[in-house]
């Protein structure tokens, strides 16, 4: 199979697993809660280092969580790409509600597709993206070299267990013919793409699922 044809597939299994329902439901979450532990940690350690003034690129960034954060902390923009109507609707939504969809630029699509069309940002994110998605070499190179001085990721942790979750998931979605497919990538491989657009890492903090790490130019 071609790689054009998986990353339709895939991003057709995006569309239906992170639907208006899954939308809806994870905005009420956001706005009673507010982030989830991981994306919070990665979250502080942006705001401790400073984004005042700073262009966010925001990449497969759901219900909005990270740009209204750092918005409401001083940055003056963000893009949000992601492979789910769904979402950047339930993310437009609350912009719309805080008042701040004049900051933003929301683009739907295969981030990969559109890498080419979008300006380098002083802060690019992946929020358990880079599991959602097949290609992971293209997806890290071309969103790394989009950072000018911070790039930030919440991944699955590269354990037996999660690679069991994730094929349990996935025999689901087969059986469901849903072609989206989670993926449990080597956090050694993801590092070194990462090193290679010229990042080094800064920070790393993990819950017994998820890590989170933070690089800079």
């Amino acid at each position: 199979m071609s790689r054009h044809r998986v990353c339709c597939s895939q991003c057709e299994g995006i569309e239906l697993t992170f639907n208006e329902e899954n939308a809806d439901d994870d905005l009420r979450l956001y706005r009673a809660e507010g982030p989830d532990e991981e994306t919070q940690w990665l979250l502080d350690e942006l705001k401790a280092r400073g984004v005042e003034g700073m262009t966010l690129l925001d990449i497969g960034g759901g219900v909005g969580m990270i740009q209204h954060e750092l918005l409401k902390h001083g940055a003056a923009s963000a893009t949000h790409v992601d492979a789910s109507s769904a979402y950047i609707e339930a993310a437009q939504r609350e912009a719309k509600r805080r008042k701040l969809r004049d900051k933003i630029t929301w683009m739907h699509g295969n981030f990969v597709d559109l890498a080419g069309k979008l300006d380098p940002a002083d802060i690019v994110t992946l929020d358990k993206v880079i599991c959602c998605y097949h290609d992971m070499p293209a997806l890290v190179r071309r969103s790394a070299k989009l950072a000018r001085r911070y790039y930030g990721i919440v991944i699955p942790r590269d354990t037996w267990w999660f690679r069991a979750a994730a094929k349990g998931m996935n025999f689901f979605q087969w059986v469901s013919r849903n072609p989206f497919r989670m993926f449990v990538h080597p956090h050694a491989e993801i590092e070194r793409h990462i090193k290679r657009a010229g990042l080094k890492p800064a920070y790393q903090r993990r819950t017994w699922l998820w890590q989170v790490a933070l690089y800079t130019r």
